[in-house]
């Protein structure tokens, strides 16, 4: 390892010497000063002839003089002036000859206090010499600036902040919920501790590893934790901090990136978005010339192609964008591993709040696996955040611990958005909010593969004037016909509801259409749940995706009676989903025109209640953690 001292965290490169550089500034300032106080010294003294001084010291208005090696400093009592307790001051410049040899005959001779006074040549030698230092030093700072040749040399260095050992305070035990992942990265750590044991057996370790996951998932926080329990250096930027308006200055600052880590090996170097360096090429520039960007690009992947595998540097990057990456990234010899970072299950997400609850002060009865419940999607960002509303929550309520109450505020506060209390809202549409609600509420209850109501509330929240809270016992990755169709009839409970109760739909169904109507797609286009057309995937390429994975937007490249097709079969699959919700809430009218009045009653009804209202016995919530 390099005895070089290691920049602090954060810090910019080449501080020191931008700190060395202010010392010139602060010297002319300095000299600047001393000027100018000589200045209004010599300005606040008024210069009269040696007539007038010989005057004055035969009138004997003359106190005191100081003989200097060019001028006479006097003191003396303006007659004009008596009230004056203290002696003017005035200055003459000092004769030569034969009056300069007169002088201290004259002054002697009128009782006058004299003395001599020379200044060092020392001393003024070294003061020319400091102002001509300064303005060598001036003039040099200037030249460098103007110099394009030392600009482009600093332009290109890389801007990686570099961690030391001791600066790394994330280990292994800071990571929960994305075991696979952790366990894949121990064998790099082994590596960078212990390399004789891989090259003793002639094994190579990766020279490069991909953490793919979506944003949140903890691909950076794993990076780190893989530097810290190896305790070596740990060099971390941006892949946008390669690219610049300038030809050649990324690749230049990839050369210099992969410099220091050869002086630093063994230590890690971390790219995050590596998607905005590692696009893939092919798109023409337009007008021609040179993409700095591919330029880059092709200067990070000779560099990996040249990276000594002996030299226990290891090359870590993150993406949410593995799609648009170079193939050439990806093949073995450069990002040998990828490593892909799910969103956590029910047992991972415990775990990640159990890591995040550590520091704050909350109830000692508090179910995590409830509260993980809570939660289906996030990641770990996500419940991050939701532990440190809950603080807050529980701090402005003056609560002595945070208890599952302030958390479940959290969630809903981190999932829609804040609730909107000042918001102002007519009786009627109140009203309609609680049907629509309800609608969604009673259908999801009484379906049965639909996902159990944790909460349904008619208060305003975000973009919604209310929302019903869905809590699956556990997380599913595979969906079933059944369930599908089932999502969907609950998705339309709220209109349907809306127009047996009413009379009328509203346009507060408008995103449950939407939704409805891509989950309708997905089913006949992707997933082949269609008797007419078959296991056919007729989806072409979906950019957006919903929350259950499935495509917002479909691209086809069908006949138009296929297409025909398509959108009757959609049809068929919604109107059946709607009949479906009608005939289950005109079943139960009585339990939903009950839940209806609740929620105007109190607004938000939780789980219990509701299944009280609905005159359902209550769920065994023990029983229930358990299974799940």
């Amino acid at each position: 390892m390099s005895n070089q001292p290691n920049p602090r965290p954060g810090q910019p490169e080449g501080g020191p010497l931008r700190q060395m550089a202010i010392w010139p500034l602060l010297i002319l300032v300095m000299a600047l000063v001393v000027l100018y106080a000589n200045s209004v010294n010599q300005a606040g003294t008024p210069l009269v002839d040696y007539s007038t001084l010989v005057e004055r010291v035969e009138a004997g208005q003359v106190t005191e003089a100081t003989i200097l090696d060019r001028s006479i400093e006097a003191k003396w009592r303006d007659p004009a002036r008596p009230e004056r307790t203290e002696p003017a001051k005035f200055q003459v410049n000092r004769p030569t000859g034969e009056l300069d040899r007169d002088l201290p005959t004259l002054l002697d001779a009128n009782n006058v206090t004299f003395r001599f006074k020379t200044t060092s040549q020392f001393a003024s030698t070294l003061y020319l010499l400091g102002l001509f230092t300064v303005m060598i030093l001036i003039v040099t700072m200037v030249m460098r600036r103007a110099n394009p040749a030392e600009r482009a040399m600093a332009f290109g260095k890389a801007r990686a902040r570099q961690y030391v050992e001791r600066d790394i305070k994330t280990s292994f035990e800071d990571i929960a919920g994305i075991d696979e992942a952790r366990a894949e990265l121990v064998e790099i750590v082994e590596y960078l501790r212990t390399p004789e044991k891989f090259r003793r057996l002639g094994g190579r370790i990766p020279k490069g590893v991909l953490l793919v996951g979506a944003p949140g998932t903890g691909k950076t926080l794993l990076a780190k934790a893989v530097a810290g329990e190896a305790k070596v250096p740990f060099f971390s930027l941006s892949g946008s901090d390669f690219v610049e308006l300038y030809v050649g200055v990324g690749a230049s600052r990839v050369r210099d990136l992969f410099r220091q880590a050869q002086q630093h090996s063994p230590c890690i170097v971390f790219i995050d978005e590596l998607d905005a360096l590692g696009k893939a090429r092919g798109q023409a520039v337009i007008g021609g010339g040179h993409d700095e960007r591919e330029q880059t690009l092709n200067q990070l992947l000779v560099e990996m192609d040249g990276f000594d595998s002996a030299s226990s540097v290891i090359l870590m990057a993150a993406t949410n964008r593995p799609e648009i990456l170079d193939p050439a990234l990806l093949r073995p010899g450069r990002f040998d591993r990828q490593v892909m970072i799910q969103a956590p299950d029910l047992a991972g997400r415990e775990a990640i709040l159990r890591v995040h609850i550590r520091n704050v002060k909350h109830d000692p009865q508090l179910e995590l696996r409830r509260l993980a419940a809570r939660t289906p999607g996030f990641v770990g960002a996500d419940l991050a955040n939701v532990v440190n509303e809950g603080a807050l929550l529980a701090a402005r309520r003056d609560h002595q611990h945070v208890l599952f109450e302030d958390f479940d505020e959290a969630i809903d506060r981190v999932a829609i958005g804040l609730e909107r209390r000042s918001q102002v809202i007519t009786e009627d549409e109140k009203r309609i909010f609680a049907v629509h609600e309800a609608g969604h509420a009673v259908v999801a209850t009484f379906a049965e593969h639909a996902d159990p109501v944790h909460k349904v509330s008619i208060i305003p929240r975000g973009l919604t004037g209310g929302v019903t809270w869905f809590a699956p016992a556990n997380d599913r990755h595979v969906w079933t016909e059944a369930q599908l169709r089932d999502q969907m009839a609950c998705l339309l409970g709220g209109r349907v509801a809306e127009q047996e109760v009413l009379g009328t739909a509203s346009s507060g169904a408008s995103n449950d259409i939407q939704r409805v109507t891509h989950l309708a797609q997905s089913m006949i286009v992707e997933l082949g749940m269609s008797a007419d057309l078959g296991p056919i995937n007729y989806d072409h390429g979906s950019a957006r995706r919903d929350p259950f994975g499935f495509p917002l937007t479909l691209q086809r490249a069908v006949s138009e009676s296929t297409a025909q097709q398509i959108d009757a079969e959609v049809r068929r699959l919604v109107e059946e989903a709607e009949q479906r919700a009608r005939k289950m809430l005109v079943a139960h009218r009585a339990e939903l025109d009950a839940l209806t009045a609740r929620l105007l009653e109190v607004e938000t009804v939780d789980r219990d209640e509701l299944r009280h209202v609905l005159g359902l016995p209550p769920i065994d919530e023990a029983a229930e953690l358990a299974v799940g």
